[in-house]
Order: structure tokens, then sequence, then C-alpha cells
């Protein structure tokens, strides 16, 4: 599965690694997920889209705050891409509030469908 991942461009959601892993239970490729995101070997990214991706982390990432980075979700082919070299704002909250999550998409058309 993580062959799968890192070949695809893109983040890839549960239903597409089904395609791709056709006589693999959805319960187990989910646990499988799950796994890899809690070893920080992948992250998950909730664009709207209606369907939650997965893309591999990169090295050395801790899942903290300050390893988020942007994410880019094409309207036209709803592909959705890692920004790597784009860290997410640092988020600064009021007293007694704690940061668990950062989730930032920007939305518009990615480099292959602008041709």
């Amino acid at each position: 599965m993580l062959q799968v991942l890192t070949e695809h461009k893109s983040a890839i959601s549960l239903p597409e690694l089904e395609q791709k892993f056709e006589k693999a239970d959805k319960a187990t490729l989910y646990r499988t997920l799950k796994t890899f995101q809690g070893n920080k070997l992948i992250h998950s990214i909730d664009d709207d889209s209606g369907s939650v991706k997965y893309a591999l982390c990169q090295e050395a990432c801790e899942c903290q705050p300050e390893d988020l980075h942007v994410h880019f979700l094409c309207s036209n082919c709803n592909q959705t891409f890692c920004l790597n070299d784009i860290p997410v704002p640092t988020i600064n909250l009021p007293n007694r509030f704690s940061l668990e999550c950062v989730n930032m998409v920007v939305k518009g058309i990615c480099a292959n469908c602008d041709k």
C-alpha cells in the first residue's frame, strides 16, 4: 500500500485504494491506513471533497502543528496535492485554548488542468 501512495502524485482516498486493491477487504485497508497514520508514515486530509484523502508524510515528520503544510484541491479534477514547501501559518490562540489539529486547504485549478 505504501508503494501505491508513493507512486501516486496526489493524495488518495479509501475508495480509490479499494479500486487498486480489489481483493482486499475495506476494513483491512482502513485499519492499515490508521496504523500507517499512527506511525506517522501518512497523514489524512479533509479537503471538503466528501472523502478523506491520505498522503505520505515527509521524512522526519512528527505530524505536529509545525510540521503541517498547505494542501491544494483542484476544482476541476478533484485531486488533492501536498504543498510541502508551504507551511501552515502559525495559529496564535487565546489563553486556555489548546491546538490539536490544523487543516489548511486552498482550492483552484492545478497545473495539469491549466493546460
